[in-house]
Order: C-alpha cells, then structure tokens, then sequence
C-alpha cells in the first residue's frame, strides 16, 4: 500500500492507494454513525463490502443513494442528504463517508461542510478521476444552472481511500475522462510524468495494474503539493489555480451543453487544447508542442475539439468562473510543457481566436 500525506498542519490527512482498501476495517470509526453517500451504479458493486469494513471497525451505518451522473449534482440531491440525517437524528458526531466519483464526493462532501456548521468527512474514490483529482484537496460543491461547481466549500476529508481495485468496473469512457486529470499534472509541473504518459498512456488504458497504481500516486502526490501551499486558492500569483488548466473553458462546456452530457474529464481535455493554442498564439508553445498536447489527449481517447456553442457564448459563460478577478477572465496557460502560469491579461479577441480554432 502507498500511503502519502496532505500536508496542512492540524488538518492533515492520510491518501491510502492500493488494491482491496474497501475489505480493509478502518480506524477511527469506532462508536460513531458513518453516513455512506453513493450513487446507483456504484453500490450494487462496492456498498456491501464497504459498509462491512465500517462495521467490522466499530461504526454503525447508514446509506443513502442518489442517482448517478453531473446531472444530479444540485440542490435537490444535497437536501436529500440532509433530510436522511436530519430523519435519523444524526449528531456533530457522525462521518459522511463519499462512496463514489467526482460528483458524490463533491455533494457529500458539501453535506459534510455543512450540515450542523460541519461533520468528517471520508472519501472513498471509485473512478480514475476522482482518485486522482476530486478527492484530494477539500473541494466541495454543486451546480447551478448558470455555472458549474458555483456553490460550495472547502472541507478536507479526515482520510482518503482508493481502492484501485474499482478500476476494474469503471467504463472505458470514464477511464478515459480521469486520463485527462492525471495528464494535466504533467502538462503544469511534471515534465518528466508528462514524458511518462507520453510513453505508457496505451498501457494505462488496457488497464495494467502497475502503471495504473503508479499514475495515481505520482498525480497524487502532484496534487498534494499543491494544496499544501496553498489550500484555498489564494495565491494571486500562480498557487493552486494551476490546477484548472482547461477548466475555465471546460466549465463552459459542460454548462452550455447542459450537465452530464460530456465528462468533466472530456471538458478538461478539450479545454486544454484551448489552453494550449491560446498560449501558442501568445508565442508560448510552438506549433510542435500543441500537437504534441493534442495527440496525447487523442491516444488517451478524449476529445481534442470543443461543442460548437459559439465563441460569444463561451465567453459569457467563461465570465462566471470562480477564478476571475477584476471582472477579467483569468485562465490557466502554459509558457511550456510542465510549466503553467495564470494570466488575467489576455485579450478576449485573442481568447475567442483559441476557441474558434479548437472547436467542431
């Protein structure tokens, strides 16, 4: 088992990575209620063993499933988690325990942030994506129909399990979206994981156990990094807003086209060609480099060229990202591979020109 750790002082926690942690009886449960929070796809599969492991650890627990899919990231889904606990009279001392992807852990981890001024909180990633992104740094939140993960908190999780043994169920296209995750790391600050993906993506699709722990672990211990310096997005310079290449563009995607019906991971991926042919015209990345991005995303069976939603639209809905400051669009860009910055200082003609270009 690889066991790394996010470094934030008293709030630091535990990334456990290995095969079979869902059997695995946990420590720090016992005496208390867990809330396990999963969707209806992924508890048929892993629920049984992993509510047993919570038992066999000393907790008593409690499920409740929501239907799968972006679509169900919202309100609704939240008041649903409150109503259950609120129902079984659940106390300040529970656990809500994320037994799913990106969107259950960013639903029950909102749950978690704030129900009674906030509960632990336990992921336990089922999906590439979410092992290797969206269960490490405390983000967590829903969708509003003007914008995508606008509503939220930060609320790191007390551990992390990811039992790479889930891998083995998760469908080719949802394989493909946590790729685009993990190639991101080597696109802003891994070059040498970057040439790794470049020589090994082939082997991570057909799924090969050793490329696939060591691909979480190097993109885990990326993301830890990161949100050791700087966890709530503060820095203005740089800091932890590297993490969203391709999301300003990718959030436009998916809230234009309307929720679920292209991956996060799919958005990124496109998004960061946009990214990448942004910074090209900005004399960045030479021609060589953006096919270089392209193809990766291409071998890695991801989309390489956005919805045609129209540059105007991107741009309104590119408006209302969370990173914007002074009313300026700010977006991650890359002066070379391995090497991302922020910029609020591009010209929307310019931004508009990226995305006509990279768009069907």
């Amino acid at each position: 088992m690889t066991v790394l750790t996010v470094d934030l002082q008293d709030r630091s926690y535990p990334i456990h990575i290995a095969p079979g942690l869902l059997k695995t009886s946990l420590a720090g449960v016992d005496g208390r209620r867990v809330v396990v929070v999963s969707n209806d796809v992924v508890a048929p599969l892993y629920l049984q063993c992993f509510t047993r492991s919570l038992q066999e650890g000393g907790a008593e627990t409690m499920e409740i499933i929501l239907p799968d899919g972006e679509a169900y990231k919202t309100r609704d889904s939240l008041d649903v988690i409150h109503d259950r606990m609120l129902e079984a009279h659940c106390d300040r001392s529970c656990v809500v325990a994320a037994l799913g992807g990106g969107v259950i852990g960013d639903v029950a981890g909102f749950a978690a942030a704030t129900y009674q001024r906030g509960v632990d909180f336990l992921q336990a990633p089922t999906t590439l994506l979410a092992m290797v992104d969206s269960s490490v740094g405390g983000k967590t939140g829903i969708n509003h129909p003007r914008g995508k993960n606008m509503i939220g908190a930060f609320w790191q999780p007390r551990q992390v399990i990811a039992d790479t043994t889930t891998l083995a169920t998760l469908p080719e296209r949802e394989l493909s979206a946590g790729l685009a995750e993990t190639i991101k790391y080597g696109l802003i600050r891994d070059p040498l994981f970057l040439d790794w993906l470049q020589e090994n993506i082939e082997r991570l699709l057909a799924r090969d156990e050793e490329a696939l722990a060591w691909a979480i672990e190097r993109s885990c211990r990326n993301k830890a990094e990161v949100v050791a310096a700087d966890e709530l997005e503060a820095s203005a310079h740089n800091g932890r807003a590297l993490l969203n290449l391709g999301h300003t563009f990718g959030h436009a995607m998916e809230t234009g086209l309307g929720y679920g019906r292209w991956l996060h991971g799919e958005a990124v991926a496109a998004g960061s060609v946009m990214a990448a042919e942004l910074s090209r015209r900005l004399g960045w990345l030479d021609g060589a480099a953006v096919d270089g991005v392209k193809s990766l995303f291409a071998r890695a069976r991801l989309p390489i060229c956005g919805p045609a939603l129209g540059a105007d639209r991107y741009l309104d809905l590119m408006r209302q990202d969370k990173k914007n400051s002074g009313g300026r669009i700010r977006l991650v860009l890359l002066k070379g591979l391995g090497e991302a910055v922020t910029s609020s200082d591009v010209a929307e003609s310019e931004i508009c020109a990226a995305i006509t270009a990279c768009c069907e």
